[in-house]
């Protein structure tokens, strides 16, 4: 969605005025101090702008890459030498990451300064806002979306420090796992009367009640995770409440795919909360871009997509995570990139022209510079031919074609540099419905009249064209939340709570569990000499 920033935007100047680097306290170092600045309604939404800019920084990289990448959903080899990149990709796939991998220590920065540019616009909009309905909608708003920050560093590191006062530059040390759940639930439960009942463009980017409903219906479901203790009865009350909105349904199958283009936005009739993005805003001090089809689209086909550069290509999918799309009538299929390649009249062929040497770097003929023109063939199985020990699978057409691609999020033709206008959802309506179908799998009361089988087949109904499932197991529940949610970001979350994450996929072997929570950052433990080290990193 385009124009939407502009309602959750900000001057360019100011986003960097209000940005910090390390700490979650953001201490304010120039003149825009609660005295001169916000003053009237433009500058209170201004204010709230940067927790929804900072939100967007790294969220689909170190929050993508760190929730896909460690599970059977998504690997990244190295291909000549391009992308092993101090091996930060090949440890979220071996689970042999250190405190020092870059996309974990990423993580916990993107999160801590979400949470701490929360606490600087809470602070001031508390002291400068005029009491009524619009300040105490916002701050729970601002609340909300630091919630949601605790929740992704909580699920990630498991004890976090718990800080929410601005100004407030002690060292904080680590909070038990049990005392973060318990604060997300509170902030989420007081903010739910204050938040917008609405949906759709007046709120959309912004977290609405459902929002909170759809957040809480997540904790609880993991609360056995986190806690030790099951709360899914509250996991099914909490989806009740979505559900008992009206507001959201699930989008047929003939638009599934277009909810992930560059041209979704507010209609799309899942979304609860999205995080939207504009191809065309720079932004001082974040990242804030989508880049997925330069990670996903094989080279080759560049001129197929109509995108105005060169793709990397180096992301795919593993045999066994691609075994779910089983179902030929399943309109999820088309999301994946597959086979032999042809352009989109799809009669003609995908064709490379290169040397017999270029198409096999281990071609041993003597005529290996001679022309060589292939149909591009996408093959499923990833091979380190060229070097194991570097994650290398080579830097010839054969390694650059291993992996069968998704292309979910679909390349955007429009957009002039590798970045997308494709908005990506954080929580979706067939979450809710899929959420409450395994509550009740896992001992929940059915409610409204829906059992966990009728819930499965309504997602169903509206992406496949086979016949509706007369029962339903966590087994099958979990494949169809991998072909349903496939790089959203939340396989590794599934995978933990199913119990899989401890298994064998690719080339993966270690079954460690104290590696369901990263380690903390060494960059973090010097900045914070309070905190120390997860069980079994130290």
């Amino acid at each position: 969605m385009k124009n939407i920033l502009k309602y959750l935007g900000l001057p360019v100047l100011l986003v960097g005025l209000l940005w910090s680097c390390d700490d979650l306290d953001v201490p304010i170092t120039t003149q825009l101090t609660p005295d001169v600045f916000p003053q009237n309604s433009a500058q209170y939404i201004q204010t709230a702008g940067p927790v929804y800019v900072a939100f967007r920084g790294e969220y689909s990289f170190a929050w993508w890459f760190t929730q896909s990448l460690s599970t059977d959903e998504s690997i990244m080899p190295a291909r000549g030498g391009n992308w092993f990149d101090n091996q930060n990709y090949s440890m979220l796939h071996y689970h042999d990451w250190t405190p020092d991998n870059g996309w974990i220590s990423s993580l916990w920065d993107w999160s801590s300064k979400v949470i701490g540019t929360s606490n600087q616009a809470i602070s001031i909009l508390d002291k400068t806002m005029p009491e009524g309905s619009d300040k105490t909608t916002m701050i729970s708003e601002l609340k909300t979306m630091r919630a949601i920050s605790y929740f992704m560093l909580m699920d990630s590191y498991g004890n976090v420090p718990l800080d929410t006062v601005y100004g407030d530059f002690t060292a904080h040390a680590k909070s038990d796992r049990k005392d973060v759940f318990i604060f997300i639930e509170k902030e989420l439960k007081k903010a739910l009367p204050n938040l917008n009942p609405l949906s759709g463009i007046t709120t959309y980017g912004r977290p609405n009640k459902q929002t909170a409903n759809a957040l809480l219906a997540k904790l609880y479901l993991n609360a056995d995770v986190y806690t030790g203790s099951q709360r899914y009865n509250d996991c099914i009350a909490a989806c009740d409440a979505v559900i008992n909105s009206g507001l959201y349904m699930i989008e047929p199958r003939s638009t599934y795919l277009q909810m992930f283009y560059p041209t979704n936005g507010p209609q799309m009739k899942e979304f609860i909360f999205a995080v939207p993005y504009d191809a065309s805003a720079v932004t001082v001090g974040y990242n804030g871009q989508m880049y997925h089809a330069r990670y996903d689209v094989p080279r080759s086909e560049r001129a197929k997509f109509g995108i105005s550069f060169t793709p990397s290509a180096p992301r795919s999918t593993l045999p066994e995570f691609y075994a779910y799309f089983n179902d030929v009538n399943d309109i999820r299929n088309n999301q994946w990139l597959t086979g032999l390649q042809f352009m989109n009249d799809g009669v003609t062929p995908v064709t490379v022209t290169t040397t017999k040497k270029g198409y096999d770097q281990f071609y041993t003929g003597s005529d290996g510079s001679a022309a060589y023109t292939y149909q591009v063939n996408l093959t499923p199985d990833i091979i380190l031919r060229q070097n194991p020990a570097l994650f290398d699978c080579g830097n010839d057409e054969i390694a650059w074609n291993m992996g069968y691609r998704n292309i979910k999020f679909y390349p955007d033709a429009t957009s002039t540099s590798r970045n997308q206008n494709n908005d990506v959802p954080f929580l979706r309506y067939s979450d809710v419905i899929l959420m409450k179908a395994e509550a009740i799998l896992r001992g929940g009361n059915e409610t409204l009249g829906q059992s966990a089988v009728s819930l499965v087949n309504m997602v169903r109904s509206n992406r496949t064209t086979s016949a509706a499932w007369g029962g339903v197991t966590l087994e099958e529940l979990y494949q169809e939340r991998s072909r349903e949610f496939a790089q959203e970001a939340w396989h590794r979350n599934d995978m933990i709570r199913f119990g899989k994450y401890e298994g064998q996929w690719g080339f993966k072997t270690n079954s460690e569990t104290y590696r369901r929570t990263f380690p903390i950052p060494t960059n973090a433990m010097v900045l914070n000499p309070a905190l120390t080290q997860n069980t079994g990193y130290n």
